[in-house]
């Protein structure tokens, strides 16, 4: 270990309980409910392997009261849930981590859509959100003192289930907009009474919380507060700088150990496009001048001079994760073991949230086993030998080619990776030069260095292959990963690609991507949906055209609202100066004019444009593939056992889908052709149907 990192291995205390080291991956959803309780054992424990110190859950729901459907939410209201979450701490502790649990109600910014329990909250004002994923009808009921005696009864009995689970730290959850944060905001909190007014009455629910928390689980397990201060810090306090700064203050002392975070989930996990490592230390870098008790924060950490730094300075003292947690469940023992040059890095994509919107278990572009640990038993570090001594001849070097190649060649084959172009990456080479996704990088870098280190791996760059030559070059495996490539279809009144745009001065990606650049003015037209059609706008913009963007969508990048990215990227397109017209299809393009149409109202426009960027529709760029397989009939005299395509040139996709079909492949490779994941059971030993006490009233029965 390099000895300046060694002030991260130090132990620190939490109550009665101490972490091994400093490393902390903080509650996160993972989507991996009481449904998969092996699937989520397996993530947890993982990271417990790979050096992390506290693992904890995601947010867990105390009471029926709390439930978050349709999305993945955890449990804990009975004893089924108690003998789930013992999975995963006894598998927390078998690698010598303290496991955490995040104790959560969410008050008002749940729907109750299963339980159809009137949402509880301080004064019945609602959370209007504005995506439809989170809209409901149901608005809140304003909770009097016989609702927050019950919240804080449901949180004591659900801080001594989690002690019979065998967690370490229970948590109090005052952030995020949810129950305790709402206590906390004069916005939410409109109450007269003792619970409402000044910040020491509006501190007074989560204080007590706290305080039930502690008594239900006595000496055995340390008592967090996970508490989120943007909001609050930028509020005027009369006696201290910030109303933050007198929230922390009043309850110094209170909990074992303060993890502090911002307000929302586009600021609190913000995406690398547009939020740097350490991007949250202007709001939390003055807690622990306030209080003498271990402090928690994240930042997308990922480089361990920057979480020295943070520890030095005083800002933590325990380096929070989730993301690089997720991205490489080894990085503290990387550390630890001077091999910080093999941590996987985050990007920063956001794809692992997009998957908890899917209501699906947790994805990672640079980690494509997340999630198949316990499935498929796939390990992030480790990789089953060879089952035979073939070789593997893997033409295109993008993000599939990369990882089927990294993947071979680490269970042992012989691996040869050719690429046409003179440098590889694939469509990373474009899309890392535009603005924001420079981290994006890294999925080739990890890669790439890892190849260029082993003694069975031959790289070709600059080498375009023809299928004849491939049929003569002895390989036993062949693999076409050659990529997508960006069309110029328009979109239609039936929402799918039909008709093309086939004229002078249309554009694609890959045209830009060539080094052509569109006469101005300029029309990005986007039914993409997702990151590329924003970047593409900027990236004109930013060399001194005028673009306008358009999509049929209601939002530019529609899906970015998945990835967090959404809010931040009409700012961009605003700052940029940028025009934004949505719910418009593109309907032709002539004399300098781009003619639209409104797609619900079929009201016409027109719109300046010397040049058309359609980012659209995508084709699997598969034609070598199909001449390979058009002389099968020769594949066995020349030795040829499969020949397989992956990745976008299969089916186009994201760099996530891209990454998991190289590591499928190479994984599967000497496997039998129809290996199945395991499925995963609920655990049901206590019963069906396990009784709850239900809230006082006939609203809430």
């Amino acid at each position: 270990m390099n000895p300046k990192y060694a002030i991260l291995f130090d132990p620190v205390p939490i109550g009665p309980v101490t972490a091994p080291n400093r490393f902390y991956q903080v509650p996160h959803a993972s989507g991996m409910t009481e449904a998969n309780p092996r699937v989520r054992a397996a993530f947890r424990a993982t990271k417990a392997e790979g050096g992390w110190g506290v693992v904890s859950t995601g947010a867990v729901s105390i009471h029926p009261s709390c439930d978050d459907s349709p999305l993945p939410f955890a449990r804990l209201w009975d004893d089924n849930d108690v003998r789930a979450h013992a999975l995963v701490t006894e598998a927390v502790h078998a690698h010598g981590a303290l496991a955490a649990i995040e104790l959560w109600h969410g008050g008002a910014a749940v729907m109750n859509r299963s339980s159809r329990i009137a949402p509880y909250s301080p004064s019945g004002i609602p959370w209007a959100a504005t995506h439809v994923g989170f809209m409901g009808q149901q608005r809140p009921r304003a909770m009097d003192a016989g609702d927050i005696r019950d919240v804080i009864r449901w949180q004591a009995a659900a801080a001594r289930r989690a002690h019979a689970a065998g967690f370490d730290i229970v948590y109090v959850y005052a952030g995020m907009g949810y129950l305790g944060h709402q206590f906390l905001l004069p916005e939410y909190n409109q109450r007269a009474d003792a619970y409402g007014g000044s910040l020491a009455n509006r501190v007074r629910f989560v204080r007590e919380l706290v305080e039930a928390t502690r008594e239900a689980v006595g000496a055995h397990c340390g008592v967090a507060l996970r508490i989120s201060l943007e909001h609050l810090r930028a509020r005027p306090s009369e006696h201290h700088a910030s109303e933050a700064h007198e929230a922390v203050a009043l309850m110094a002392d209170v909990p074992d150990l303060w993890d502090v975070k911002l307000d929302s989930s586009p600021t609190d996990c913000g995406a690398s496009r547009f939020r740097p490592e350490a991007a949250h230390e202007p709001v939390v870098d003055f807690v622990k001048q306030l209080t003498g008790k271990p402090v928690v924060g994240v930042g997308r950490f990922t480089s361990p001079d920057t979480m020295v730094s943070q520890v030095q300075r005083g800002i933590l003292d325990l380096i929070g994760a989730a993301r690089p947690s997720i991205a490489d469940p080894f990085l503290p023992n990387k550390i630890r073991e001077g091999r910080e040059d093999e941590i996987r890095e985050c990007i920063g994509c956001n794809i692992c949230i997009a998957s908890w919107h899917d209501g699906v278990p947790v994805r990672c572009t640079q980690n494509p086993t997340v999630g198949e640990e316990w499935r498929r038993g796939w390990h992030p570090e480790r990789v089953p030998p060879a089952g035979r001594s073939d070789n593997v001849l893997i033409v295109g070097a993008g993000p599939a080619g990369l990882e089927a190649a990294l993947v071979a060649a680490r269970r042992g084959y012989e691996v040869t990776l050719a690429d046409r172009a003179a440098e590889t990456g694939g469509r990373l080479l474009f899309e890392t030069r535009l603005p924001g996704l420079a981290s994006w990088g890294r999925v080739r870098d990890y890669r790439l260095q890892a190849l260029q280190q082993m003694g069975n791996v031959t790289l070709y760059p600059g080498s375009e292959l023809s299928a004849a030559e491939l049929l003569a070059a002895e390989h036993a495996h062949l693999v076409i990963a050659t990529g997508a490539r960006w069309t110029r279809h328009l979109y239609s009144a039936m929402e799918i690609p039909a008709g093309r745009l086939e004229q002078d001065g249309v554009f694609t990606p890959d045209d830009l991507a060539a080094g052509r650049l569109p006469e101005p003015p300029v029309l990005v037209y986007d039914f993409d949906n997702y990151y590329l059609g924003g970047c593409v706008a900027e990236h004109l913009a930013a060399q001194g055209l005028a673009v306008t963007y358009a999509t049929p969508a209601g939002h530019a990048s529609a899906w970015t609202f998945m990835t967090n990215e959404q809010p931040f990227v009409h700012r961009a397109l605003h700052e940029r100066g940028i025009g934004l017209i949505t719910l418009s299809t593109l309907r032709g393009h002539r004399d300098g004019v781009a003619r639209l149409e409104g797609v619900f109202t079929g009201a016409p426009r027109e719109v300046a444009a010397a040049s058309i960027v359609i980012v659209g529709h995508r084709e699997p760029r598969d034609e070598l593939y199909r001449a390979i397989m058009a002389h099968s009939a020769a594949h066995a005299d020349a030795g040829i056992k499969s020949v397989s395509r992956i990745g976008d040139a299969l089916a186009p996709g994201a760099i996530v889908h891209a990454v998991h079909a190289g590591h499928l492949w190479a994984r599967q490779l000497d496997a039998a052709a129809d290996e199945a994941c395991l499925r995963d059971l609920p655990i049901t030993a206590a019963g069906p149907g396990a009784a709850y006490v239900a809230p006082n009233g006939p609203e809430a029965g």
